[in-house]
């Protein structure tokens, strides 16, 4: 197994660190004592469907921190890829994200200074044997691109869920662009397509070729081909793109096909049609 140790001081970032890992696959234990951790790797061997673990400890565990250097050369020996991961920020920067988050720091009482000095101390051990990422001037987004590039596979890209909707239904929660069709021509009004959905080929006919269908596919993938990538750049793993009619069965179906049908060539595309069995 690979296994990555994600320690540091508290408010450097391992919450976002840990939330990462997950995203590129890894299984993520958050503060597990040492004393466990060997028969929960030893089990997960034998499971055997578990090759990436991610391990967040903090200054909390400190009456077991010392034990970590033997650990992880006993996991080692055992065939495992095991290495620690330190996030650290300066004091100022703590301070100002407690002061945000108006979170209460876990060695601290009343004196948070103190509380991010003991944190220095306790983990100075796991700080020499790791790889140290100074966050101090890095958002989130940064730090989680440095997991990726680091931990992260390099063939996971942007996830696109395309979506098509009904507006009598609403529109979906997770979406993160959505795009109005409703003027185009309506194919529920014509006798021998109402019956039928977005994807026959008729319906998409009518549909799509017309002056204003081809207009606004060809707009729409324009956008997505621009802003894709914009998203991938500030380390987006998924983007749902909704497409909304009036009922979500004819209209918005047909150009939710056609353009993943463009798109899949060169992105990981999926489909969604959330209201297509809803009769209204």
């Amino acid at each position: 197994m690979r296994i990555v140790i994600v320690t540091g001081l508290s408010g450097a970032g391992k919450s976002t660190a840990l939330r990462a890992l997950e995203d590129y696959g890894y299984y993520c234990v958050d503060n597990a004592p040492l004393p466990l951790i060997g028969q929960m790797i030893d089990w997960m061997v034998s499971e055997g469907d578990i090759d990436e673990l991610a391990l967040a400890i903090d200054a909390r565990q400190h009456p077991y921190l010392d034990g970590y250097r033997e650990e992880i050369e006993r996991l080692t020996a055992h065939g495992h890829r095991a290495e620690v991961l330190y996030l650290e920020a300066s004091d100022a920067s703590l301070v100002r994200r407690y002061s945000t988050t108006r979170r209460r720091h876990p060695l601290s009482g009343t004196d948070l200074m103190a509380g991010i000095r003991r944190d220095r101390v306790v983990l100075a051990e796991l700080r020499r044997i790791g790889t140290v990422i100074d966050t101090t001037n890095l958002n989130v987004h940064q730090l989680k691109g440095i997991i990726q590039d680091r931990y992260g596979d390099d063939a996971m890209g942007l996830a696109v869920m395309l979506q098509s909707f009904g507006f009598r239904q609403g529109v979906p929660n997770e979406a993160n662009m959505v795009f109005d069709v409703r003027f185009l021509p309506n194919p529920y009004f014509v006798t021998h397509l109402t019956e039928h959905d977005g994807r026959d080929a008729d319906v998409a006919q009518y549909v799509l070729d017309t002056d204003e269908g081809r207009a606004i596919l060809t707009h729409v993938e324009s956008m997505l081909r621009f802003a894709l990538p914009q998203f991938q750049k500030e380390r987006k793993l998924y983007l749902t793109v909704a497409i909304g009619c009036t009922g979500g069965r004819h209209r918005s179906v047909a150009l939710v096909e056609a353009l993943a049908t463009r798109l899949r060539p060169d992105w990981d595309v999926l489909i969604k049609h959330r209201d297509l069995d809803v009769r209204n």
